[in-house]
């Protein structure tokens, strides 16, 4: 392009102004990690698949999802969501995908992991239910605004491969959830690797690997806190509103 041609920004070809993408604080930098995507395993936990009236000796972990937009950081106090009388907190360990690929071998997965955070997948119990009873998705009931409650990311070379971990969860200091996430019945490398099987996964990315038993609501003006060892916790309260 010679002195004088016009410049055009690639971003006014766009009808609508595009926002910038929901992100997670890096612990111990100023860097942000944009999310792409989040996956997130069921029935991950045997006692918590027990607690729900399933077998997960015959009922492997399956994949669902929330759009990134369900991001919400550690620390904010939220609306408690419409449609529900019944919101349930489940504790999870997030994956955070640092560099994409499809077919990937469990023996090659930590390759693909930028790093790890606590998170808590906010389950919307009473919709799931009548989903489950109508043999329809679960979106509404997973899918919802505000449902993916986020702690800082810590990286892999922080963290090392984590295989064993204590992750809890308390509602108003009571405790609710306490397990180790040694317990998965998929553990992060095998998530991984099925996962891309199904779909390519990328650089954004974040999977939610399943909660354990102990589940139950967060009532208007509670709060919850998600705490995995060695990681920052993911804490939110609902308004009374």
């Amino acid at each position: 392009m010679g002195p004088g041609a016009a410049q055009t920004d690639p971003m006014s070809r766009y009808i609508l102004a595009l926002a910038d993408p929901p992100a997670l604080p890096v612990a111990g930098s100023d860097l942000l990690f944009p999310v792409r995507r989040i996956y997130c395993v069921g029935r991950n936990y045997a006692e918590h698949a027990r607690e729900f009236g399933n077998d997960p000796d015959k009922e492997p972990p399956f994949f669902f999802s929330k759009p990134a937009t369900a991001v919400a950081l550690s620390g904010v106090t939220l609306p408690y969501p419409v449609g529900t009388d019944d919101v349930h907190h489940e504790a999870e360990l997030v994956i955070a995908i640092g560099t994409g690929g499809a077919q990937i071998a469990p023996t090659e997965a930590q390759a693909h992991i930028f790093g790890y955070a606590a998170g808590n997948d906010l389950t919307r119990r009473d919709l799931q239910a009548q989903a489950k009873d109508m043999r329809r998705p679960w979106d509404m009931a997973k899918a919802f605004d505000d449902s993916a409650v986020l702690g800082a990311i810590h990286q892999l070379t922080e963290t090392g491969p984590l295989t064993s971990a204590r992750i809890t969860a308390d509602v108003d200091g009571t405790l609710r959830q306490d397990a180790d996430i040694a317990d998965m019945i998929w553990p992060v490398a095998d998530i991984i690797a099925h996962l891309s099987r199904l779909v390519t996964l990328a650089p954004g990315d974040l999977i939610m690997t399943g909660t354990p038993a102990g589940v139950g609501p967060v009532e208007r003006g509670q709060s919850c806190t998600v705490k995995i060892e060695g990681l920052s916790e993911a804490r939110f309260s609902y308004g009374l509103g």
